[in-house]
């Protein structure tokens, strides 16, 4: 069953995906700011989620070896019970003490095979969890990217517009104000003792 932060890494995709192009290009997409604004915060919220999910798998580590050693003390003990009623049957002493000792070893084998086992699922457990949170924080980082360098696209292209408008204005201006009558008004305004002040 795939994560909430999945689907919804799917459904950004999708979502960039199904984004109509700007006219004349096949590269640049028209982007809805608020829909795509609720997906990044919503898996922004998520993320820590998610995060602190695997790390609780990771720290069950811990509880995994607890139960071993807890598993092998009962084996030991259990061994150490086996080995008192040998000894207090009265049975030879010298078969007593071999039983005993076979037990004893066969018991510290087995609790060691309990704790090596352990181990292995523990790190594996913990390996599984860190290589699916990177895979997620990298598949994340990547449309970040991509939000970022077609957003910056977006504004360059705004300025050079905006740019080349302003140059059609101030053409146009001047245009409608010769500098000819720039000039005879400013001589006018010097015989009738006004200052003028041209910007």
């Amino acid at each position: 069953m795939s994560s909430r932060i999945e689907q919804l890494i799917d459904e950004i995709e999708e979502y960039i995906d199904n984004c109509k192009y700007k006219a004349f290009s096949t590269d640049v997409i028209m982007v809805n700011k608020a829909e795509i604004d609720d997906l990044l915060r919503e898996l922004r919220m998520k993320t820590p989620e998610e995060i602190k999910r695997y790390q609780k798998i990771i720290s069950n580590k811990e509880a995994i070896l607890n139960d071993a050693r807890q598993k092998a003390q009962a084996l030991i003990d259990n061994a150490e019970v086996q080995t008192t009623e040998l000894v207090s049957e009265h049975q030879i002493m010298q078969e007593a003490y071999a039983q005993a000792e076979n037990i004893v070893a066969m018991a510290t084998q087995q609790a060691q095979e309990v704790i090596d086992n352990a181990m292995i699922e523990a790190n594996s457990m913990k390996s599984a969890a860190m290589q699916y949170t990177d895979s997620m924080l990298a598949n994340l980082e990547n449309i970040l990217k991509q939000s970022i360098e077609i957003s910056t696209r977006d504004y360059n292209t705004m300025i050079g517009h905006l740019q080349e408008i302003d140059h059609v204005v101030t053409s146009n201006r001047a245009e409608l104000v010769p500098v000819d009558e720039i000039v005879e008004a400013a001589q006018a305004a010097d015989g009738a003792g006004t200052e003028i002040t041209t910007i």
